[in-house]
């Protein structure tokens, strides 16, 4: 059955324009004025409303085995909260534990997916190293569409990724031209500080903060940043959430790097007040890494989103209940590091963003969908409009109200860091695969209806990072 949208304004990461669209099958055939529906075409009426590209988050953990526990939503719950959020596309993390094939855990984790409603993707971790981790990741870019890998700079004794495990994966990730991303903290600061934090007695959620400041965020990325410019690799820097992280990105890229940076929607509006709440469950609820940071590093953030230092937005959704957040209840270190936020992202930033002027609609639909499909090179085929894409779309309603709460939220644990927060502007239709996935607060898409997205290895960054390799090799003096 082919779907036709009529009398919406359509809105890309360039232009905004009014016309109809159709589509069939999976894909968007045609754009243009006053279109007639085919006989067999379901009708959507988008006047006065907005149509844009499904929303890709880049960073979600559903399922996610982590700190004796297992995130609360899994694939399918997981990706009915992105459909209603607007957002048709998630790229997960495989992670396998120290010593395991990466073939294996992709596959494990390639069958928890199969229940997804909406469509997927995965960063694949390098959580150790040997010569068998290498040709792995061979396989995977050129076998499984796999053209990111996820290196852990904070966890200590568990998943870390030390200097030279980063140096060998990122040389391996430019041989085969895919993208290294780093989560940037330095995990030898923070296990000293956690344990000065338990020694003083200070054992509740405000410890969590207090042994990740600030600056070990900003040290990993500044060592991320240079041990990938020495090497010619590109990086991609996730949940950037401090100002010396931002500064140490635009300082690689006005110095002509390869650099790319994630914010998430709640460094964004979330500060590091949470923390000093007396309600235990309300302030563990909170603990995820790297933490919430004083209200100055939410300044630095905007600025880095509206000056182009980051490019994408993400959640790095992983629920905890608080049940599962009690396991710390007397060490703040042990509490499961996640807060959800898949279905919230694209509200808050329209919220946030477009209706306090920081950015226009058109940027929005950047930091949202587009940025992400270029970097991670599923550009044109996810996050544009234009004939020939794939027919992921979000019917956004910019006159439409609502109040984010976890009594209303499709994620299953109870509470929300948005909790309270007033939205105008939210999505009402999501389109996934050319077929009405979440319509007027329903759920239509079917568990195993989303669909695996290969990811080609050499984005388009690459043509200038070859070249750039090719001219400057070294040369031996002839003597």
């Amino acid at each position: 059955m082919s779907l036709l949208i009529k009398g919406g304004t359509i809105v890309t990461h360039e232009e905004s324009y009014q016309a109809d669209l159709l589509c069939d099958g999976n894909l968007i055939v045609e754009i243009g004025q006053n279109l007639t529906p085919p006989e067999d075409a379901e009708i959507i009426d988008a006047s006065g409303k907005l149509i844009m590209p499904g929303g890709i988050d880049p960073h979600t953990h559903m399922q996610l085995p982590f700190m004796g526990t297992v995130a609360k939503d899994d694939f399918a719950s997981g990706t009915v909260a992105a459909l209603a959020g607007g957002t048709t596309s998630i790229i997960d993390f495989v992670i396998p534990n120290p010593q395991q094939s990466l073939l294996e855990a992709y596959h494990q984790w390639r069958g928890w997916a199969e229940k997804s409603h909406a469509n997927y993707s995965f960063h694949v971790a390098i959580t150790w190293w040997d010569d068998s981790v290498g040709t792995e990741m061979e396989n995977l870019v050129k076998n499984h569409g796999v053209n990111s890998f996820k290196h852990f700079m904070a966890y200590k004794n568990a998943i870390m990724a030390t200097d030279d495990i980063l140096v060998s994966s990122f040389t391996k990730c430019l041989e085969l031209g895919a993208i290294p991303t780093v989560h940037a903290e330095n995990g030898e600061l923070v296990y000293h500080l956690q344990n000065k934090m338990v020694s003083q007695g200070i054992t509740g959620p405000e410890g969590h903060p207090l042994s990740r400041p600030s600056s070990v965020e900003g040290e990993a990325a500044n060592r991320a940043i240079s041990i990938a410019n020495t090497l010619g690799a590109p990086i991609y820097l996730v949940h950037v959430s401090t100002e010396e992280a931002v500064d140490a990105i635009r300082y690689a890229k006005d110095h002509g790097h390869t650099v790319f940076g994630e914010v998430l929607a709640g460094h964004l509006t979330v500060d590091d007040s949470v923390y000093q709440n007396t309600d235990w469950e309300t302030a563990a609820a909170h603990v995820m890494s790297p933490p919430f940071r004083p209200k100055h590093h939410q300044d630095a953030l905007w600025k880095g989103v509206q000056g182009g230092t980051l490019q994408t937005t993400a959640t790095d959704h992983c629920a905890f209940c608080v049940e599962q957040k009690s396991m710390g209840k007397d060490d703040f270190s042990k509490i499961p590091n996640g807060t959800a936020g898949v279905e919230e992202r694209m509200m808050v930033l329209w919220e946030k963003g477009v209706n306090e002027g920081k950015i226009t609609p058109n940027e929005f639909v950047a930091l949202t969908s587009t940025n992400t499909a270029k970097i991670f090179n599923l550009y044109p085929r996810k996050g544009c409009i234009r004939v020939g894409a794939d027919a992921d779309l979000v019917i956004w309603n910019p006159s439409a109200s609502k109040v984010l709460s976890a009594k209303t939220h499709q994620s299953n644990i109870e509470h929300s860091i948005f909790e309270g927060m007033e939205i105008n502007g939210i999505p009402e239709t999501t389109i996934c695969n050319g077929k009405l996935a979440w319509h007027e607060g329903k759920l239509l898409a079917k568990s195993g209806e989303g669909q695996y997205i290969d990811r080609p290895a050499y984005a388009p960054f690459y043509e200038a990072l070859t070249k750039r390799q090719e001219l400057n090799q070294p040369k031996a003096v002839n003597r």
